[in-house]
């Protein structure tokens, strides 16, 4: 269970690193507010089109008696918005850093070179259409087995007690453990680490990846949250890609060079494994 405070730990840390490192948080919200607009944008044309969408389908429910048609269109419309909902909440990490991988990528690269011993970050090496080809595609399939696990809880949700109890319960935790997963991403796939490897990493400290990931889920069900907490995730999310490899972390005040801040604690550095 130590794992579930480590993994909040981190979070906390990169929510710390952003706030002492301000000019990057400007450059780390374009990604999510773009993607807000987005995602706002379509589900208002949910909420607009949508029961006009539920009749369209359900032709058979015309020549019911009222109020039966009305009742059981209402509750596919509701069923409708809370799978878009819940749809939104779970590609809303994916949809962001494919949007802002470049503002993402480098500013994990800040993170790595900001608490490295040696100030130096990894680099994958790859021209940025091939980061970005990798990226996508490790998200799409990423976002189809969340979307198994979406539809398996959605079903379970029917289950009378268990449905309202335990199944957002488990809920949470799958989407905390896919939100660690799309997060560390960014700094393990700079590191040449594979979508099967990173899914081994995470499987093998699932708490670590719940205490990271669960909170943060939490958060991202308000949506204007997740757009201010989104850089700083990505910064915790390189600390805790870190932690999992066992890289030497050394926090240091801002603006401190690495031979300066690793001299002592008094000097504003502090190494941790």
């Amino acid at each position: 269970m130590r794992d579930l405070g480590v993994g909040f730990g981190h979070l906390l840390r990169g929510q710390r690193w952003m706030a002492r490192h301000r000019g990057s948080f400007g450059f780390g919200l374009v990604p999510g507010l773009l993607t807000l607009v987005l995602y706002a944008a379509a589900l208002a044309a949910l909420a607009v089109w949508g029961v006009d969408a539920v009749a369209w389908a359900t032709p058979f429910a015309d020549d019911w008696s009222s109020p039966w048609a009305g009742l059981f269109r209402g509750l596919l419309t509701a069923v409708l918005f809370a799978l878009a909902l819940l749809l939104a909440v779970l590609t809303f990490t994916a949809v962001t850093l494919l949007v802002g991988q470049p503002f993402y990528e480098s500013l994990s690269e800040r993170v790595d070179r900001d608490v490295s011993p040696d100030g130096t970050a990894p680099e994958s090496g790859l021209p940025l259409w091939r980061d970005l080809w990798v990226s996508g595609r490790d998200s799409l399939r990423i976002l189809a087995r969340a979307g198994v696990w979406g539809v398996l809880l959605f079903a379970l949700g029917f289950v009378p007690v268990v449905g309202q109890s335990v199944v957002p319960a488990v809920g949470f935790l799958v989407t905390g453990f896919f939100l660690t997963e799309e997060l560390t991403a960014v700094a393990l796939q700079r590191r040449g680490v594979e979508l099967r490897e990173r899914l081994a990493l995470l499987r093998s400290r699932k708490t670590l990846a719940w205490g990271f990931g669960t909170p943060l889920a939490l958060a991202f069900l308000v949506p204007v949250v997740a757009v201010f907490l989104m850089p700083g995730a990505v910064a915790g999310a390189t600390l805790l890609a870190r932690e999992m490899l066992d890289e030497d972390t050394e926090e240091r005040t801002p603006g401190a060079a690495p031979e300066e801040a690793s001299d002592a604690p008094a000097h504003g550095g502090e190494t941790v494994r």
